[in-house]
């Protein structure tokens, strides 16, 4: 699957403002079916960013509405021992992976299924399939104890936070890749735009890159190639240096903070991994609004320009560059997602027409 070169394809990233799974699986059949994915719906609360993936958490406990591990409780340790012992049996094949508590539902993400049954029923098979899941950082910043204390200042929640992440992304790996298609998973990580400000001032680089690497083998050993989407700015040196196969960057708002870290985009695609260009802009309304087409096609050009002035080949970045929105649309309304989804397949159609006519090439 290292092999596998997106040659600027359509993606998208996850979410729609929608109520309907099978509407929003239609959707993206229609406009990214070259690269499908499984849909979040925000209107669900438990397809929530850290709500979908706590199942299988050690002590989780919910009271007044409000969801946390509660280390206080008599069960507590019982509870992590039992999580341990399933990993373990899990790890070494005593227990399928399909009947293990990582194994994902179709109560809380009926996005995938949806995507499974329409691969299943496809008449054209896709290029490849997209899955994705709350990263790390992201997770354990977001997931509090009973005290309000975020688990990745808890080594034990941290470490049982992430083998839960890994495990399940390990599943969908696995589950995707009965389409015979490559297999990329995105780790969304929101959060990532604030490491290294004062909020987040007692985590090391180091604890952040231990955690990302658990993750990405897990996706590895079953094969699949690992991406890290962050919509805003980053520290991107963390993620170009990790083992990630794709990087998946806002190219319409923060394209030029993203370039300072030329030479590691550099060794990035040397490697052959794949930029994710979220190029079509789904932060500001306003925005969605007056761009079309012809004009995302003028900011293509004069960003990929600029990559090319640090002495990347251009073919190199035509082949190893997915297209995509800039963010998931669940926050947009309706008319304005689907103009997203629009201009994600028409920009990705126009520059493969292009490249194949040999314009700017």
């Amino acid at each position: 699957m290292n092999s596998f070169k997106p040659e600027c394809l359509p993606v998208l990233i996850g979410s729609l403002p929608i109520r309907d799974h099978q509407e929003a699986g239609r959707l993206v059949l229609e406009y990214t079916p070259e690269i499908p994915l499984w849909v979040q719906l925000p209107f669900f609360k438990q397809e929530g960013m850290i709500t979908q993936f706590l199942p299988g958490m050690p002590g989780m406990a919910t009271k007044e509405d409000r969801t946390f591990i509660d280390t206080s409780s008599l069960t507590f340790e019982s509870d992590l021992l039992e999580f341990y012992e399933a990993y373990m049996t899990t790890i070494e094949n005593l227990t399928p992976l399909e009947e293990s508590i990582f194994a994902m539902s179709s109560v809380t993400a009926p996005g995938f299924f949806t995507l499974m049954e329409n691969l299943s029923q496809a008449d054209t098979a896709p290029e490849a399939v997209k899955g994705q899941i709350t990263g790390p950082f992201t997770f354990c910043t977001g997931l509090t104890d009973q005290n309000g204390k975020a688990v990745f200042y808890d080594e034990q929640l941290r470490d049982a936070a992430v083998k839960l992440l890994a495990m399940k992304a390990r599943w969908q790996t696995r589950q995707l890749s009965k389409s015979g298609k490559p297999v990329i998973i995105f780790f969304d990580e929101p959060a990532l735009t604030g490491f290294g400000s004062s909020s987040f001032i007692s985590i090391s680089r180091e604890e952040v890159f231990r955690c990302f690497e658990e993750v990405f083998e897990a996706v590895h050993s079953e094969g699949g190639l690992a991406g890290v989407h962050v919509c805003a700015n980053a520290d991107w040196s963390l993620i170009l240096e990790s083992s990630a196969d794709v990087v998946s960057f806002d190219a319409y708002e923060y394209f030029d903070t993203f370039i300072l870290y030329s030479k590691q985009i550099n060794s990035f695609l040397d490697s052959g991994k794949i930029l994710a260009w979220g190029i079509v802009p789904t932060l500001n309304v306003s925005a969605i609004e007056k761009e079309n087409v012809s004009s995302l096609m003028d900011i293509w050009e004069s960003k990929t320009a600029k990559l090319l002035n640090l002495g990347i080949d251009r073919k190199t970045l035509y082949s190893q560059s997915l297209i995509t929105p800039s963010c998931g649309t669940g926050s947009l309304g309706m008319e304005n997602a689907v103009k997203v989804l629009k201009l994600t397949a028409q920009l990705s159609g126009q520059i493969r027409s292009n490249a194949s006519k040999g314009v700017n090439s």
